[in-house]
């Protein structure tokens, strides 16, 4: 499996079709997708037809993934996933930054670390020129990661739920970090 980075904690790799099972239990969690569809279990149909291959698509201005297979660098075990991932086929100018964790790495910086190194390697080596990343208002862990990893509130906005869930009420918040801004902040 190709690794993209690494970190002093993480590995960030491509998936496989051998990741199913880390990602039905990673999306069988309540917890880790209370902000995502108000913890309702995703079944293993679905993530073999529908996330797998999102997970699995290159895209063509890098020739490479937008979604990355987390590992913890000393024990391998599988941690979740980091997205990176062109908002536009053919340009690496503007990226979506995201991740899902599983409950063993919340709180240990993981997502941050992790975000930060997607960042430097946007920035420095991909062509990226502005990093967004959006969360819902009331997810106040995933929105300090985002600060925490230098990015800045934008906007509120209500989202488009096909299903309301338990705070999706108070709407959505967007985050951005530009390329001028991350080097004047270094």
């Amino acid at each position: 499996m190709p690794v993209f980075l690494e970190t002093d904690r993480l590995v960030l790799r491509e998936f496989t079709a051998a990741d199913t099972d880390h990602l039905v239990a990673l999306d069988n969690d309540p917890e880790v997708m209370r902000f995502i569809n108000g913890g309702r279990p995703t079944s293993r149909e679905a993530i073999q037809e529908r996330t797998l291959p999102r997970l699995l698509l290159d895209h063509p201005c890098w020739g490479a993934r937008g979604y990355w297979a987390a590992q913890d660098r000393a024990t391998g075990t599988f941690l979740g996933w980091f997205e990176f991932r062109p908002l536009q086929p053919h340009s690496p100018a503007v990226v979506e930054l995201g991740y899902r964790l599983n409950r063993e790495a919340w709180g240990r910086g993981c997502a941050t670390e992790g975000s930060g190194a997607l960042i430097h390697k946007g920035f420095t080596e991909l062509g990226v020129e502005r990093v967004t990343a959006n969360t819902m208002a009331v997810n106040t862990r995933s929105r300090r990661v985002m600060e925490k990893s230098g990015l800045s509130f934008v906007r509120n906005f209500a989202g488009d739920w096909p299903d309301a869930i338990e705070g999706s009420e108070h709407g959505e918040v967007e985050y951005e970090l530009t390329r001028t801004a991350w080097e004047q902040s270094r």
